[in-house]
């Protein structure tokens, strides 16, 4: 598989010739119906993102000074918070995996990425369309807010089984590695990584389902259910942008200055914490508070284990100067973009203190950095995929004004929470007292309204891309 068709693709996406190894991070996309299933799943990514895009102005608006007053507060902020959050994190990140994986797989039991495929796609629908559906009542619980709702839980379990499925696929039909360990084959290892990691976060999904008292209010039933799962799945995204990041690095001609050897030991320490929520759930129950602070103390500092020497090979690699071309800018722009966000999410996350909107500013910053690695990916491949190239102005543009605008967001955040500013309100809920506050939370709206900019023009390249193919067709 390593070795797929790359012709008509660009050269500089193209694999260098084989001699006894190739060191280059970059994986070959098979011609056959599995780059049509990896295509499929990034199609629903961009899918959800337009969803997500859509509930996200609402967000910004119900956030932002003056203009909060003329949207309404309570339960409508917080049911199109949960919409926007689970289809531009949970459905946009396990897209992203589907494309991945099913590129790591060999063309065995294919009826089974289809089916994994169909089952996401099912269920990003319904949650989707759940607040037309009837009531809806809100609950903001960490990693995955639910609505109340039996369109949007039947989504959800219905997208959980698709997840199921495609990490189902990634164990029974595996892509072949070599024992050489060349580049190509340390990707994989990071890929196949991720997909242990979401096999431990799918136990302590099943684990936490059993334990936790399902007579609980929902909002502490919620938030127990996905506490220990959420904390794992987070390896997961973590890993596959690690991935991303050493692939894009060769991709735009400032490969990382580590062998194979020592990025398949980075992706091993960013997995080993993994095998420690298991010890966790077996010596303390989900509903303890033991167990929610040893599942903090996990993802806290297990989680960075292996993204320091990364970062720090990284930005090695990208002081030096190379010359850019049409087709390597737009990943350029998300690759700095990416490590820029990630890195400052990492920082914020050691100066919270309670519960405001700092808790925001730290995830967002997280999440959008691994999103714009896989953004940036997704560009890399499209051409491998059939459609066109990811080039010009706007897909240049694309990753600055995304990443910028999001920094612009939990930077405004930051400050708001500094003065007490509190998370999961909106409109005169907020009660945004001072100047600093207006100020912070009118830096937020602006930036994050950039930011809305920059996903319409990600999602506005990648369907160009793909009409402009089938239009050639």
């Amino acid at each position: 598989m390593r070795d797929a068709q790359t012709a008509g693709f660009p050269r500089a996406f193209g694999r260098a010739p084989a001699a006894t190894r190739d060191d280059r991070f970059d994986i070959g996309v098979p011609a056959t119906e599995q780059r049509t299933i990896a295509a499929g799943w990034l199609l629903l990514g961009v899918a959800a993102l337009i969803g997500a895009g859509v509930f996200s102005i609402l967000l910004v608006l119900a956030r932002t000074p003056f203009v909060a007053n003329l949207v309404p507060a309570g339960d409508f902020f917080r049911v199109a918070l949960v919409v926007h959050v689970d289809l531009s994190v949970l459905v946009w990140f396990v897209s992203m995996a589907g494309m991945l994986w099913t590129i790591d797989t060999s063309p065995r039991l294919l009826w089974l990425g289809w089916l994994a495929l169909f089952a996401a796609a099912l269920g990003t629908v319904f949650m989707a369309l759940a607040p037309f559906t009837g009531a809806a009542a809100p609950v903001m619980s960490n990693y995955v807010p639910v609505l109340e709702n039996d369109a949007f839980l039947y989504g959800l379990v219905v997208l959980g089984a698709g997840f199921l499925l495609l990490t189902l696929r990634s164990f029974v039909a595996p892509a072949r590695m070599s024992l050489q360990l060349d580049g190509a084959d340390a990707l994989r290892f990071g890929l196949k990584a991720a997909a242990v990691s979401s096999a431990v976060a799918l136990m302590a999904m099943a684990w936490s389902i059993v334990e936790v008292p399902r007579e609980l209010d929902a909002p502490t039933y919620y938030e127990l259910l996905f506490w220990g799962p959420g904390h794992v799945i987070q390896f997961t995204w973590t890993l596959l942008m690690l991935v991303a990041w050493a692939w894009l690095a060769t991709l735009i001609g400032s490969p990382l200055p580590l062998s194979p050897r020592v990025v398949v030991l980075v992706y091993a320490i960013g997995l080993v914490s993994v095998f420690v929520a298991p010890l966790i759930y077996l010596n303390w129950t989900v509903p303890s508070v033991e167990h929610r602070k040893m599942m903090t103390w996990l993802m806290r500092f297990g989680g960075g284990l292996a993204i320091l020497p990364m970062v720090l090979a990284l930005a090695v690699a990208l002081a030096r100067r190379v010359a850019s071309t049409p087709a390597t800018r737009p990943l350029r722009a998300s690759l700095i973009a990416s490590l820029l966000l990630f890195s400052t999410g990492g920082v914020l996350g050691f100066l919270i203190q309670g519960s405001d909107v700092r808790v925001p500013a730290h995830y967002h910053g997280s999440i959008v950095g691994v999103t714009l690695a896989l953004m940036g990916l997704a560009y890399a491949l499209l051409p491998r995929f059939g459609y066109r190239e990811a080039s010009g102005r706007i897909a240049n543009w694309q990753p600055w004004l995304y990443g910028g605008g999001q920094l612009l967001h939990i930077l405004g955040l930051m400050w708001s929470g500094g003065y007490g500013v509190q998370r999961k309100v909106a409109g005169a809920e907020q009660t945004l007292r001072t100047t600093q506050e207006i100020f912070g939370m009118g830096l937020m709206g602006f930036g994050g309204l950039l930011a809305i900019v920059g996903g319409i023009l990600f999602v506005w390249v990648v369907l160009d891309s793909v009409i402009a193919a089938r239009c050639a067709r």
